[in-house]
């Protein structure tokens, strides 16, 4: 299997003939990749910006420099539905993330320390004990986990607890966090080679959560137990609510009936049959919580009549997909026939969702909401409206529309992983799924969202 000077030599010859990539190299060499390859007429005048259902136009936020996609699409779904319901002027008002990251962030190192005990009799090199070594806790999230915090927590308006420079840029205390997990993952795996009792390890995993809570409320400010709401509506008028929690804001202001709401994935791939409900192994970071991380795994088709349904009765729709994939942020563009990779380097790609996702070349990197539909005069949707929360401008070029992306059918197919959705809106076969026992996919599956 050794690479020869002749297999060099016999490249080099096949690259000579190749005169299309002479005429690639001059212009990726200047250019790049994309730039090079990308379609002249996949532009924003071939996908006109607008939408024959659309539901939603509020002001995108920012999520900054966090991997806090998942709780922003999340919250943003609720945000709507109180800026609709108050009549509030857009742009003016948001949830706060960092009030629901602070207690993501705690109850993954609960989580994470649960799961150390668990597994403490087992070698540091064994492959779960890796695996949350690794790294012990990160930013990122699911449907089902923003949606258990909200049902523990509530929520709150942004200007009670807004972003901090740690919360805009999150490197350096997820670096501060996952040392000390680390560290006292070592401690109580400690106490249980000792055979400590389970008082002790409890009493362990309290201090060490101790720790955990100063180093947020110092990086992030402590949450308020109370606050007074306050607002003016689009007329103007002068409204204020006195003493909320953030669970007594929660039910009367948003108000949404979580429980209705459900986790429906596209996953193609023998190991995952659809008709079958899905969990991950050592997930669902609050502990005790009804709510754990779950997917009814449905064909394309009833994936996106589902998420047409929603849209129809004004709701937008949380979703998790692969970014990262045939994307133009600056014009705000993700579409299968965005670059010519294969005409420009002369490759195939053969490989369809199924074989994408088993070999991680696509995973669900990023969560967004789906704010509209366009639909041909069949009923068949052609293009689809996309709230991100990357801000409106980045490195001096404007994200897309003020904000929003296009996303074109196809690009849906291939790259859209899950939905969160009314569970009214799948077949009655889908739904009777839900009370069906979940398969657990194991901890080391690309649709883990705690990697």
């Amino acid at each position: 299997m050794e690479l020869t000077k002749q297999d060099l030599a016999a490249m080099s010859a096949a690259y000579k003939k190749a005169e299309a990539q002479h005429i690639a190299e001059i212009a990726v060499k200047a250019n790049g990749i994309n730039a090079s390859s990308e379609r002249e007429v996949v532009s924003v005048t071939d996908n006109p910006f607008v939408f024959s259902i659309d539901v939603d136009d509020e002001a995108v936020s920012n999520q900054q420099q966090s991997g806090r996609c998942w709780m922003y699409s999340c919250l943003n779904w609720m945000r709507h539905k109180v800026e609709k319901d108050l009549k509030l002027p857009k742009g003016q008002f948001q949830l706060s993330q960092n009030y629901n990251f602070f207690f993501d962030k705690l109850e993954k190192a609960n989580l994470f320390m649960k799961s150390i005990i668990d597994c403490a009799d087992s070698d540091i090199n064994d492959r779960r004990v890796t695996f949350l070594m690794q790294t012990p806790q990160q930013d990122g999230g699911d449907f089902d986990p923003i949606v258990a915090l909200v049902e523990k927590y509530g929520v709150m308006p942004l200007n009670i607890m807004p972003d901090t420079a740690v919360t805009k840029n999150t490197a350096e205390l997820n670096a501060v966090l996952n040392k000390m997990l680390r560290q006292d993952a070592l401690a109580l795996r400690a106490l249980v080679h000792e055979r400590a009792s389970e008082e002790k390890l409890n009493e362990a995993r309290l201090t060490f959560l101790n720790e955990i809570y100063r180093v947020l409320a110092v990086s992030m400010g402590e949450p308020p137990e109370k606050f007074d709401f306050e607002y003016r509506d689009k007329d103007n008028n002068y409204h204020v609510d006195r003493n909320l929690t953030p669970l007594e804001f929660y039910k009367k202001y948003v108000g949404i009936k979580l429980e209705d709401y459900v986790g429906v994935m596209n996953l193609p791939t023998e190991q995952t049959p659809y008709g079958k409900l899905y969990t991950i192994d050592m997930t669902g970071e609050i502990i005790g919580s009804k709510r754990y991380l779950h997917y009814v795994n449905v064909p394309m088709d009833v994936f996106k009549a589902a998420a047409i349904e929603q849209l129809k009765a004004g709701e937008p729709v949380w979703f998790g997909c692969d970014v990262t994939q045939d994307a133009d942020f600056t014009k705000g563009i993700l579409s299968c026939n965005l670059y010519d990779y294969e005409k420009m380097f002369g490759i195939k790609w053969t490989m369809d969702k199924g074989e994408r996702f088993v070999t991680y070349q696509a995973l669900p990197t990023h969560a967004m909401l789906i704010a509209g539909v366009d639909m041909d005069a069949d009923g068949k949707p052609i293009r689809w409206k996309i709230e991100n929360s990357w801000g409106t401008e980045a490195h001096n070029k404007e994200v897309g529309h003020q904000g929003y992306f296009i996303m074109d059918d196809k690009w849906f197919d291939e790259y859209m992983f899950e939905i969160g959705v009314r569970k009214e809106f799948l077949p009655q076969e889908y739904q009777q799924v839900l009370e069906t026992e979940p398969e657990v996919m194991p901890y080391w599956s690309p649709f883990n969202p705690e990697p």
